[in-house]
């Protein structure tokens, strides 16, 4: 059973196209088992108490014990003055104390706010702490002093005193789980409120759970502040399965797990052989090479998914079957997407158009930018009533059989010679060249230019493969071979750091 459209939302379709619009567009309706993500991990900690919940760096703590600790923890930022529905910053890093401060701060009644101490600057910690209101901030005590002054009241989780005998105030649940900060398109970061239904929808329903169950061991590999770090985390959790928290080495954390949670860019740094124990592997937050499909595919069930944060991880979801197609799949339960116009009228099946999303992925806004929020949330026209969509700014088509391709981004979207070139496009052709396993292209003083790893691939290869799929404006002008595609904090290819490797470059390919 799908969610039902308004019928004069579409009636500028054709009737065929209105009935695949309505069928492709809405996800199946399911009933997510808990309201509140914390309290599926609860009701873990009571079935397998004796489970292993988190592991890093040789130290473990069982559900019991995990939950004891969240519970000791909510008390006392109930007493030290926290009330549901305010915000409690999280400024640490990964540890065994970071799960303890998430379901702490979930269990007071609070939405969590994540940032890694170790690479969040002290000028983005202020700026988090005066937009979303901050007066209590939990961190660990080997980070506390590395903290900036007058953040508010400083918690060291690892400090809290010890007691078996405690009584916990009752306390109200909050509808925010979590205020995770993106980087934003006005040149400072925007907060996105992401709710505890929200978070119900996609970690606990198919295909969002991973077919995680009690004991299945799963990696965190990603940047706390990341949303996709709540999949490992919460969705882990929420399962009964085994969390287990990388230290510096990726890999090794990696091969020892069932289950992977990556970008792409995260994903390719690891080797699937040594890596042979994984079974299931899920991608987002960035383009998804075929190659690297395919590799993993091969040995494990392999989903590539999409989403912004403003639609609460990821929306969209295909398991990939070797040798097949590879796109963004369909619509998560509950969730809806539709292809529209520049007018917002819904595009023809098979047309490209900008994406927007519906249904329970919707989160509940930009914190304190009301403005911003309404640019980009609007009244949707399909689902009707109170329901808002929001903006993607992806571009898609519907392909025949009901996949979604991702056709880049709105503002990748570049003018070459006057003619408009989508560079995800470029960039997939380039992947195209037999000794070319990852690529990505940038728009530089006018030109493009692509970037191709490994080392070895041969530019003009790379070149001859664009020619080969696209109109001559497509081919850039510069290929420059590097070891790797350098990669933000956050996962995904760094195009800033490419762009300051061009200083000086020659154009090796006209």
């Amino acid at each position: 059973m799908n969610a039902v459209f308004q019928d004069s939302a579409l009636r500028d379709l054709p009737p065929v196209d209105r009935a695949l619009f309505q069928s492709f567009g809405a996800g199946p309706v399911r009933t997510p088992p808990f309201h509140h993500i914390h309290h599926a991990v609860e009701k873990q900690a009571l079935l397998h108490p004796d489970l292993t919940a988190v592991e890093h760096l040789g130290e473990s703590v069982t559900y019991a014990e995990l939950d004891r600790r969240a519970e000791l923890l909510a008390e006392f930022l109930t007493r030290a003055g926290v009330r549901p529905g305010d915000r409690v910053g999280l400024f640490l890093t990964r540890s065994i104390s970071m799960v303890v401060g998430i379901l702490g701060a979930l269990k007071a009644g609070a939405a969590y706010v994540p940032q890694d101490v170790r690479i969040a600057p002290q000028v983005h910690l202020r700026h988090i702490v005066r937009t979303a209101r901050i007066d209590f901030v939990l961190t660990t005590s080997e980070h506390e002093p590395a903290l900036p002054e007058n953040l508010g009241t400083i918690i060291a989780i690892d400090r809290v005193p010890h007691s078996d005998d405690f009584h916990r105030t009752i306390t109200e649940d909050s509808a925010i789980a979590a205020v995770i900060f993106t980087s934003g398109t006005t040149g400072r970061p925007n907060g996105v409120q992401v709710t505890h239904a929200n978070l119900c929808n996609v970690l606990l329903t198919a295909p969002g759970c991973l077919g995680v169950r009690p004991g299945t061991r799963v990696s965190q590999l990603l940047n706390i502040a990341f949303d996709m770090a709540m999949w490992e985390v919460l969705g882990t959790l929420a399962q009964g399965g085994t969390l287990v928290v990388r230290g510096s080495d990726i890999e090794a954390t990696a091969s020892t797990v069932d289950v992977v949670i990556a970008t792409p860019s995260v994903l390719a740094s690891l080797d699937p052989v040594v890596c042979k124990g994984v079974r299931t592997v899920a991608v987002a937050g960035e383009r998804c090479p075929q190659s690297l499909a395919e590799s993993w595919a091969r040995h494990a069930t392999f989903h590539n998914a999409c989403g912004p944060t403003e639609v609460t991880i990821v929306n969209t979801v295909q398991r990939y079957e070797p040798g097949g197609p590879l796109t963004i799949g369909r619509p998560v339960p509950n969730t809806t997407v539709y292809v529209l116009d520049e007018d917002l009228r819904p595009c023809r099946i098979g047309e490209v158009g900008e994406m927007w999303a519906g249904g329970e992925c919707v989160t509940a806004g930009y914190l304190g930018d009301p403005e911003l929020t309404d640019a980009r949330y609007r009244p949707d026209p399909f689902l009707g009533g109170d329901h808002l969509m929001f903006r993607t700014r992806d571009l898609g088509r519907w392909t025949r059989d009901g996949q979604l391709e991702h056709h880049g981004r709105t503002d990748d979207q570049v003018k070459v010679r006057g003619f408009r070139v989508e560079l995800d496009a470029v960039t997939s052709a380039l992947e195209g060249a037999v000794d070319c396993s990852r690529a990505t292209t940038l728009l530089h003083n006018g030109k493009l230019v692509g970037f191709i790893s490994p080392a070895s691939a041969v530019p003009e290869q790379a070149r001859r493969a664009v020619a080969e799929r696209l109109p001559y404006y497509c081919v850039p002008t510069l290929i420059v071979p590097v070891d790797t595609l350098p990669t933000t904090d956050r996962g995904k290819v760094d195009r800033r750091a490419l762009l300051s490797r061009l200083d000086g470059q020659k154009e090796t390919v006209a």
